[in-house]
């Protein structure tokens, strides 16, 4: 399973070169059949190669691997065992971290740009429950429900995805919506897009194909 350990360490490579996961805070991980490849606690994920990567069960016992997986692998596994997906992200990127951390001026991320549609639409901010806990895992799952990112209390971000590139694209999307809604908080009340307009949008990308490449007809 190398070329998985490749494909996770790469993940966490290139959201550290987004900023997304600093030094040692966050990890990602992917679902393989039965089995799950997390980041190893501790690591630097900007320096984080296949080695770095832990091999467990869904019940989270060790395979493979020399470190002791992620401290949020409870999260990882809730996620795999009560939703789709097959990747997921977890960083203390600084907007979204912010946000989350805002909980008297924000109660959810509201949907200001049609974007925010791809992952679900409005996003909760799960209540704030200690890190590395079954709590925690639980919070976060609930408030997953229909939505393919969330907000953790005083705490950071989840994106997850069918895929690791999709949970990683769904992540950068996240901080970039976090980041706008605080510039549009600066000076003004943000405005969401209502809800026939929220619907419009589905409407038109379903129309559209919108997200996916598409060959020119000839």
């Amino acid at each position: 399973m190398t070329d998985v350990r490749s494909e996770v360490a790469g993940a966490a490579r290139l959201l550290a070169a987004n900023g997304l996961l600093i030094g040692t805070a966050g990890n990602v991980s992917v679902r393989h059949d039965d089995r799950v490849f997390a980041t190893a606690s501790g690591v630097d994920l900007a320096q984080c190669g296949p080695d770095d990567v832990t091999e467990t069960d869904l019940t989270g016992q060790v395979v493979s691997g020399k470190l002791k997986p992620t401290s949020e692998l409870d999260l990882h596994l809730a996620v795999y065992r009560q939703t789709f997906a097959q990747a997921v992200v977890h960083t203390h990127a600084p907007s979204a971290t912010a946000v989350a951390c805002a909980t008297n001026r924000f109660a959810s991320m509201p949907v200001l740009h049609y974007q925010q549609m791809l992952l679900g639409g409005e996003l909760r901010i799960a209540e704030y429950r200690t890190f590395g806990t079954p709590e925690l895992a639980a919070a976060v799952v609930d408030a997953l429900t229909d939505r393919q990112a969330a907000l953790m209390a005083h705490h950071g971000s989840v994106a997850i995805g069918s895929s690791l590139g999709k949970a990683v694209d769904n992540a950068l999307l996240v901080e970039w919506l976090a980041a706008l809604l605080l510039r549009v908080a600066q000076v003004a009340d943000p405005q969401p897009l209502t809800e026939e307009q929220q619907y419009a949008v589905i409407e038109q990308a379903i129309t559209l194909n919108y997200g996916s490449p598409q060959a020119v007809q000839e």
